[in-house]
């Protein structure tokens, strides 16, 4: 999912909302001997390790300010027919803002 490195007031830092790719978090999944199902993955410790580990990788090539500090893996993947990516997959922010508020906010806190 793409990131907005842009800051609001309230919110000093960037946060993010994950999505798991199906088929590759089912193969780690059957590999780690897992239960497959994406509501049970997406609150699984070893999973946020896992992809705490990505982030880390992925925030050594930002300054400090611009590192996502805190995320939150989606049970679901986004797609066009719930509202969320356009037709060309692009992040309706807006729509993410609002349906997500509570959860963003809990990022901050």
């Amino acid at each position: 999912m793409p990131v907005n490195r842009t800051r609001s007031p309230g919110r000093p830092f960037p946060v993010a909302l994950i999505t798991l790719d199906e088929e590759e978090i089912g193969a780690w999944a059957r590999e780690h001997i897992k239960n497959e199902n994406p509501v049970a993955l997406a609150r699984d410790d070893d999973v946020h390790a896992l992809i705490q580990a990505e982030l880390d990788r992925a925030n050594a090539k930002y300054a400090q300010v611009e590192q996502i500090k805190r995320f939150t893996i989606l049970d679901h993947d986004l797609s066009p027919e719930s509202g969320e990516l356009t037709p060309t997959l692009k992040v309706k922010r807006v729509v993410m803002n609002e349906r997500y508020a509570d959860v963003l906010d809990a990022l901050y806190r």
